[in-house]
């Protein structure tokens, strides 16, 4: 049986992530899913409805994502490494981030969906300040740098690096730039 709002919620990110939130209309995406405009007012009465149930669905599959690095790898320039993984496939789809494609458009954005893209980007802020203090404590990632602002700096280096290689070497160009990124914070020697 088709799941008709888990369809529209897929191919709605698609959308957004290749044209932005004012690049597509209903239209555009009762033709993705081949339903009627009406179909998707059911399940998303508005446009901002849509766009909050998708920061909550992109943040949800974040959330998974980032407990199974913290889970799995302990090293934190390796959790660095594969937080910066994530953002390989928008590169090799030719997709930007959800939330910083809707970020640009902030001014023309409804209010709660301005918060939700910034409750995203906070919580990945905070996620890379516990792992980049846990990697200094550890030595995995070299002392003297501040845990906040090397936070932002590694969300603004993979976010540009992602709009960046989308137009320039694509993968291949991201994951010099993440190397860059990590030997940057590595302890010991670049390798």
């Amino acid at each position: 049986m088709r799941d008709t709002r888990t369809e529209l919620l897929l191919q709605a990110e698609i959308l957004v992530r290749g044209r932005g939130y004012s690049g597509f209309s209903y239209a555009d995406l009762a033709d993705a899913v081949k339903i009627r405009k009406a179909s998707i007012h059911y399940h998303f009465p508005t446009k901002t409805d849509l766009a909050l149930a998708l920061v909550a669905a992109y943040d949800a599959r974040y959330d998974v994502a980032l407990d199974a690095i913290r889970a799995g790898i302990t090293d934190g320039v390796a959790r660095i490494d594969a937080y910066g993984r994530l953002y390989l496939g928008g590169v090799e789809d030719d997709l930007g981030c959800l939330c910083a494609v809707l970020a640009v458009e902030r001014g023309t954005l409804p209010e709660p969906v301005c918060t939700g893209i910034a409750a995203f980007f906070d919580k990945h802020i905070a996620w890379l300040e516990r792992v980049l203090s846990e990697g200094i404590a550890d030595g995995s990632v070299r002392g003297g740098i501040l845990p906040s602002p090397s936070a932002r700096m590694v969300v603004a280096t993979l976010e540009g690096a992602l709009l960046l290689e989308r137009v320039l070497a694509g993968s291949a160009g991201f994951r010099s730039t993440l190397s860059a990124l990590c030997d940057s914070l590595r302890s010991g020697p670049a390798g």
